[in-house]
């Protein structure tokens, strides 16, 4: 291995450092507000660290009440899990027979992926009047399940163009062995190409459950209250009033972020080898 001269190394380091304080440093900042008292955060000059912890908004938020911001946060959190999970396990199901597909046959099936694809790059506005209309003529707005096949069409395309170049990966002489064998289409899918492909689907889940997850525009023109709003328009309500208290906004993201940080760190070994697929041959 070729040694690396000092000065590269300490630019290296240098870079990374500054990289890491960019990507901590709203995230510190978020938890130093949410322990923050009113008067530290409104104080000018502005007080960095706060004189005292103060726990409070997590027991506001984390206490169901009647009409109380608690119960309306937790029900966003409930919505938010329950479109999120729909949305990821219809868009795994549609995806992988159609990238498994589409990897296997190669001619017309890959230009039909590639405009499925270019879907996935059209403004949301541009869909919204479509959208909205067909909804409303089929009596479901402000619904959770409506709200999931929604984020299905942003979710399909880009998880079958991940899930494509993962099957590509896949030794087809494999699955062709398996055919000699006698086994069916499907037990091939099933017991040979997906365990192959296990960490590229963890990725593929992970990445479209936090499309799902963070997903604001639809979410906030589909949804107007407690039966189907979603945790990203709870909290843009929280900062909606004239006078926003900006320690319970970033104690609603710290809260807000636990689900799909627990997600990522349990998959993170699955999502490092998914990422990694196919990046160094020979």
């Amino acid at each position: 291995m070729e040694r690396q001269s000092p000065l590269f190394l300490a630019f290296i380091y240098v870079a990374a450092f500054v990289l890491a304080i960019f990507i901590a440093a709203p995230i510190l900042w978020m938890l130093v507000m949410s322990v923050s008292s009113t008067s530290d955060l409104t104080t000018v000059p502005l007080r960095w660290l706060p004189q005292q912890l103060d726990f409070h908004r997590y027991v506001e938020l984390l206490t169901i009440a009647d009409n109380s911001a608690g119960a309306a946060f937790l029900a966003a959190m409930r919505n938010s899990l329950m479109v999120a999970a729909m949305a990821t396990a219809g868009a795994l199901v549609a995806a992988i027979p159609a990238a498994w597909s589409v990897s296997r046959s190669p001619g017309v099936q890959r230009y039909a992926l590639y405009a499925v694809v270019a879907t996935y790059m059209l403004p949301p506005v541009a869909l919204v009047v479509p959208i909205y209309f067909a909804l409303s003529a089929l009596g479901a707005l402000n619904s959770v399940f409506s709200l999931a096949v929604i984020y299905l069409t942003i979710l399909a395309p880009f998880t079958t163009w991940l899930l494509k170049s993962s099957f590509d990966n896949i030794p087809a002489e494999i699955e062709l062995a398996a055919m000699m064998d006698g086994a069916r289409l499907d037990q091939i899918l099933r017991r040979i190409t997906l365990p192959l492909a296990g960490p590229s689907l963890a990725t593929a889940a992970l990445f479209a459950f936090l499309l799902a997850w963070d997903e604001f525009f639809y979410a906030l023109l589909f949804t107007s209250d407690q039966r189907a709003k979603t945790l990203t328009v709870a909290i843009a309500d929280l900062a909606g009033g004239r006078i926003a208290d900006y320690g319970l906004i970033a104690t609603a993201g710290v809260l807000a972020a636990i689900p799909p940080v627990l997600i990522g760190f349990f998959l993170q070994r699955s999502l490092v080898a998914g990422l990694t697929t196919g990046g160094v041959k020979g």
